[in-house]
């Protein structure tokens, strides 16, 4: 599966928050970005310089352009989110693996989908844990209203295998932060903004847990 984005390994940007010197640098460059039109909404002008600071650190410790990031990070419930397509670009470009590969298996509710790749270091084939539509009806995200598990579930196979496969194998690429699709999936009352159903987070960390991977 080809990825549109590229990350490369190395990028200029500055750690927004090291000091006072790159604190001040980092200003200079979200100012920058923040006047361009080419950005989000949610980072332009002098209201979005905050969310562009943010933009440059995040920039910094995953090694993608900032203008990358500040396409695919969006706020789901109040909470900063990577897209798929990030993440399978950011694993694809890391060095570390080659580039991801999905097994999609059966059909009806049986369909089922695992990421793959190589350690570069190792040669040892990586396998993350499997997606199965029968394992998205389980945890509610089939069944959430909009859910685009209904319309395009081989694409939200794929994307959650390889959501998954970040998990386990590069937790540091994705910082512990969760994709928009993973967000979504967890429910919140609207009255009180508290989390009423993580199902799909409890699932994810159990079936790592199973593969030793669950600390991460």
């Amino acid at each position: 599966m080809s990825t549109e984005i590229a990350v490369p390994n190395e990028t200029p940007s500055v750690p927004a928050f090291a000091d006072a010197h790159t604190f001040e640098l980092a200003q200079r460059m979200a100012r920058a970005l923040c006047a361009s039109d080419l950005v989000p909404q949610q980072f332009r002008g002098e209201k979005g310089l905050a969310n562009t600071l943010i933009a440059l650190e995040l920039a910094q410790r995953t090694g993608a352009p900032p203008l990358a990031v500040m396409q695919h990070l969006s706020i789901v419930q109040g909470k900063p989110t990577w897209s798929a397509q990030f993440i399978i670009a950011a694993l694809n470009a890391c060095g570390r693996f080659t580039p991801l590969r999905f097994v999609v298996e059966g059909a009806g509710e049986q369909q089922s989908c695992f990421a793959w790749a190589e350690d570069r270091a190792t040669g040892e084939r990586l396998e993350g844990p499997k997606v199965t539509i029968q394992m998205a009806k389980a945890e509610g995200w089939y069944g959430k209203q909009g859910s685009k598990w209904q319309t395009m579930p081989e694409l939200m196979l794929r994307y959650r295998a390889a959501t998954f496969f970040g998990r386990l194998y590069a937790p540091d690429l994705l910082l512990g932060m969760q994709t928009v699709e993973e967000a979504r999936d967890i429910e919140v009352d609207p009255a009180t903004g508290e989390v009423t159903s993580v199902k799909g987070v409890l699932g994810l960390k159990e079936r790592l847990a199973r593969q030793g991977g669950g600390n991460q």
